[in-house]
């Protein structure tokens, strides 16, 4: 099933004109991945129709709904950008209740209530209906985690996060392409951010950034990078090792996220000897056979370098399985913890964005 998923993965991010380049396997799937893609676009047009036509209704909550979502699977910042906003929220005494979706019960969804726990801050499990106990006199608004396709929900802001490294990929529907919808939808969002812009050359940001206001032309957009802060040793989430303690070292890093680059870009930034990488498919569960391998790649790392690498992982990998990343005994693992900002690019600036947020706190 991996395998699979990795061959879609490639499928999705490879220009139409070159899947005829693509492995044997991989075109093997594509008149698979093509009909489920017709298949998908025909079942989203018919779900929005009946939203459009009224025979589904849009429920109104009595507090404003921020929405935070995407068009693209993976890497767009979606779920830093909900803690970006709640601790906004909360620094401004509004207490937010996130409602999760998607990935809700794994990965993300722990991260978030790791991060928030000591805050006013709460987190609805998408399983829970909103209303009656779910909105208490303490809620001040909704943060939707994922809600760009979450039509039910009338929303007072619509944040939809871009990835500025692979933005569309081959601009096909899922399967055949990475797009949850095409990209008209645009149309509905009140704000677009850019992410990992700090990876991006400044021209390539200009070129997307036009291609988005050719869809809406009065779209804010705006720009954010993940900031690396600290490392945290497995064994103790407690503990806070600076960046420093990477330079010049050899690295394995072991991550099963949306755009595994980024990562490994912000690793290299911190002056390693050596970076060596496993990669697995975004929300994928490391398994005892995973272990063996990365054990495996640590022997060969210290056979070729004469010491061990240390490894590396990501906050989400951490809190998809805490317990199954304390079997590297023996091993230096460390795991990566970062904020997203919002980068000043012209006039784009964290404080223009904030304003957005306060004029929405002005009508609470």
């Amino acid at each position: 099933m991996e395998t699979i998923r990795r061959s879609v993965a490639e499928i999705a991010y490879t220009p139409l004109h070159q899947h005829r380049n693509l492995p044997l396997v991989h075109r093997s799937l594509l008149p698979f991945l093509s009909l489920a893609s017709s298949l998908y676009r025909f079942f989203l047009f018919l779900h929005q129709q009946l939203y459009h036509l009224g025979l589904l209704k849009k429920q109104r909550m009595p507090v404003p709904v921020i929405s935070v979502g995407n068009l693209s699977w993976g890497g767009n910042g979606k779920t830093p950008m909900v803690e970006y906003i709640a601790r906004f929220l909360v620094d401004a005494g509004i207490s937010p209740l996130i409602l999760t979706r998607g990935y809700a019960g794994g990965d993300e969804a722990k991260m978030l209530q790791r991060h928030l726990v000591r805050t006013s801050a709460k987190k609805l499990c998408p399983d829970q209906k909103l209303g009656g106990s779910s909105i208490t006199n303490k809620t001040g608004a909704i943060i939707l985690d994922d809600g760009m396709q979450h039509w039910k929900l009338f929303r007072d802001l619509e944040i939809v996060m871009i990835n500025g490294l692979m933005p569309w990929g081959n601009g096909q529907l899922l399967p055949l392409g990475p797009l949850r919808e095409p990209l008209t939808a645009l149309r509905r969002a009140d704000v677009a951010v850019i992410h990992h812009a700090d990876l991006v050359l400044d021209g390539h940001l200009k070129v997307l950034e036009s291609m988005v206001l050719e869809i809406k032309q009065s779209l804010p957009i705006f720009f954010s990078r993940m900031s690396p802060s600290h490392f945290f040793e497995v064994w103790n989430c407690d503990s806070k090792l600076p960046l420093t303690i990477v330079h010049n070292m050899v690295l394995l890093c072991v991550s099963a996220i949306g755009f595994a680059n980024a990562f490994i870009e912000a690793i290299e930034k911190m002056g390693p000897l050596y970076i060596d990488r496993i990669d697995f498919s975004d929300h994928y569960f490391i398994q005892d056979k995973d272990i063996e391998i990365i054990r495996g790649r640590i022997r060969e790392l210290k056979d070729e370098f004469g010491a061990n690498p240390i490894v590396i992982v990501t906050e989400k990998d951490y809190d998809r399985d805490p317990v199954i990343l304390k079997r590297l005994d023996g091993f230096q693992v460390l795991v990566l913890c970062s904020s997203l900002q919002i980068m000043p690019f012209l006039e784009h600036t964290e404080e223009c964005f904030n304003t957005l947020l306060k004029n929405l706190i002005n009508q609470i």
